[in-house]
């Protein structure tokens, strides 16, 4: 099957857009009339167009909608086509019409989710299945929705990090780089036609300068093509894509907080899924697919291997070497009271709060971090350049 992008117009004159799949754009316009529309155009989508993004946010209001709907007992197509229609934002629009129309064709919401995997994640559809099992969608909706909102809640307070260091930075790399390209080689001019001795400081710069004024350029085209080699040795080779994961967690500063962050999100996500009924197993490995750190994803999946083979919950990640010890003993806890997905809570919890915690005081401490660096940086070239400059006025004759 291919995908198509199509406008249509539907009863009342209103123009409808989508994209779904089909085998041909004859069956397309088919399956159209068949839902009221009349096709105005069809056309193969291009590469970028399966590709659309939908924002956190979209994608909770669309749980919202759902949840209430199906809570007041709405069929689903009726629910879908709803939704479609009170949407502006053309990517969400087209992704319900598209799950509006595999449903229409007798697939479950769960499976029609399958086409939008950039959308709806393993998890999300997991999740959602298990809600068509046992007939009641609304919970597992609500649920996904809180979960969505409480990562979203917790990578806005990360983001928070980036906006100050960046707003400094991109300021002082600006004065900066005047300063070595415009000020300095000026001034070093006159400093070589007076002829003076210059303090170590002074030459320092001025060698810099001419180092930076000469090779600047080169900078960010070796910075592209270092990105680019080890994104491709990256890409070929697992184990060292894995390696390089596990050192984004060790970084100083970030590392700690990214793992937390992480470790909350695969917690919450297994809590969900072994909450719905679905095995540890299967739930460990929707968890691991889900999880974007790659060696956090290998400690899952040996987790889940361990487990296959007889060993406890608490044990196999134990034996894995990748999880702190906090994680072992709220799973030996959920283990001995029989409650999992309460203690997997706990962790959540407690991660989250710590990452919080951590956000803020990195926020804290990085500010007048900032400061004082920009300070010196600035007090190093001022007297590295007012020094001579001095000495020059104070010989100068009365």
């Amino acid at each position: 099957m291919s995908r198509y992008r199509y406008r249509a117009c539907d009863t009342h004159g209103r123009i409808v857009q989508g994209e779904t799949q089909a085998l041909n754009p004859s069956e397309l316009e088919t399956r159209l009339r068949e839902r009221g529309l009349e096709p105005i155009h069809v056309k193969p989508a291009s590469w970028l167009s399966g590709r659309q993004r939908v924002s956190r946010r979209e994608l909770i209001h669309f749980c919202f909608h759902l949840e209430q709907m199906f809570g007041a007992g709405v069929p689903i197509l009726d629910v879908l086509a709803d939704f479609a229609e009170g949407q502006k934002q053309s990517g969400i629009k087209a992704i319900a019409s598209d799950l509006h129309a595999e449903v229409e064709r007798g697939q479950p919401l769960s499976s029609a989710m399958k086409q939008h995997p950039q959308v709806f994640d393993e998890v999300f559809r997991c999740m959602l299945h298990a809600g068509e099992a046992t007939g009641d969608i609304a919970p597992v909706l609500r649920q996904i929705a809180a979960d969505l909102a409480r990562a979203d809640e917790i990578r806005a307070n990360a983001r928070k990090i980036v906006i100050y260091p960046l707003v400094v930075g991109s300021v002082l790399s600006v004065a900066i780089v005047v300063a070595l390209t415009q000020v300095v080689p000026q001034v070093a001019i006159l400093f070589r036609s007076n002829g003076q001795e210059l303090p170590l400081s002074t030459r320092l710069l001025i060698g810099f300068s001419d180092w930076f004024s000469q090779y600047a350029w080169l900078l960010p085209p070796t910075l592209i093509v270092l990105t680019i080699a080890i994104s491709m040795i990256a890409a070929r080779r697992p184990l060292l894509r894995r390696r390089l994961h596990a050192l984004a967690l060790r970084l100083p500063l970030i590392g700690p907080i990214t793992q937390r962050l992480i470790l909350a999100r695969t917690a919450s996500l297994l809590a969900m899924l072994y909450a719905s009924g679905i095995t540890v197993i299967d739930a460990l490995a929707s968890t691991a697919r889900a999880t974007p750190n790659l060696s956090i994803r290998y400690g899952i999946e040996a987790a889940g291997a361990h487990i296959a083979a007889g060993r406890g919950i608490a044990s196999a990640f134990e034996s894995t070497g990748l999880f702190p010890r906090l994680v072992t003993r709220m799973l030996r806890v959920g283990e001995q009271t029989g409650r999992l997905d309460s203690a997997l809570g706990q962790l959540v919890y407690f991660y989250e709060r710590d990452a919080r915690e951590a956000i803020e005081r990195l926020q804290a401490s990085i500010e007048p971090a900032l400061t004082i660096v920009m300070g010196l940086l600035m007090f190093w070239i001022a007297i590295a350049v007012l020094g001579p400059i001095y000495d020059i006025i104070t010989r100068l004759p009365v």
